[in-house]
Order: C-alpha cells, then structure tokens, then sequence
C-alpha cells in the first residue's frame, strides 16, 4: 500500500511540472518562442511554441490520469529531448553564464527524459488510473 500511495504522489508532482509547464507556453508564448528563435529555432517559433504547450499539458494530463500513459511518457520524453538539443545546445555558447545555464537545463533535461523512459516499464494498467 506504501509503494502504491508513493507511485501517485510521484505521478501527481511529476503530472504538475509537466502541466505547470505546457500552461507556462501558453501564457508566455512571446517570450518563450522569442528565447527559442535566439536559439535559432527560426520562424517556427511562435507554432512549435504553441504546440509543445499542448504536449507539455496532455503529456502531463496522461501520466496524472493514468490515460495512455506510455503514450504520454514518449512524447514527454520526445519533448525533453528535442527541446534539449534544439534550444539548450550549450556547446555553442561562448558566455560562461549563458554556457552553464544551458548546460544545467540539457542535462535536466535529459535527467527527465531517462526517467520517462524508464517509467514506461511500469505494467499496465496504472493504478488509481481512468483507463
């Protein structure tokens, strides 16, 4: 019962980063997508913005309500990964500052993607789950 009340504890903190971050692209998408076209994302910017807000939340919506949950850890994980290569590349940077900033959010991350990858080895169905 211990590890069952833990697993949704970590299900919720983990389903509210997500969520506070996808409602974080909503309600920032100028700054956000501004910040990635420095990164050198391009036109795109303001549309990928926008889009991974909406990954960001039902990601984080899926792994809360236990509804297609390995469906919503890869993209969680897809996510992490791209955003980590497409904004935080730190290995461009020539600031020290800029450098380490980008470097701490790379590795976190990534640190995040490994374990949604590894979460997705929980067997179905997930406890206290709506499917």
């Amino acid at each position: 019962m211990l590890l069952t009340i833990l697993f949704m504890l970590g299900r919720v903190a983990l389903a509210a980063y997500f969520i506070d971050a996808g409602i974080n692209h909503f309600k920032s998408t100028a700054a956000l997508a501004g910040y990635a076209q420095s990164r050198g994302v391009g036109g795109s910017a303001k549309l990928l913005t926008l889009v991974s807000g909406v990954v960001l939340v039902l990601g984080g919506a899926g792994v809360l309500l236990g509804v297609v949950p390995r469906l919503a850890l890869l993209a969680l994980a897809v996510f992490l990964i791209t955003a980590a290569i497409m904004i935080h590349h730190f290995w461009t940077d020539t600031d020290p500052q800029q450098k380490m900033g980008e470097k701490v959010n790379f590795t976190k991350n990534l640190a995040l993607a490994a374990a949604l990858l590894m979460a997705l080895a929980i067997p179905l169905p997930w406890t206290w789950s709506l499917l």
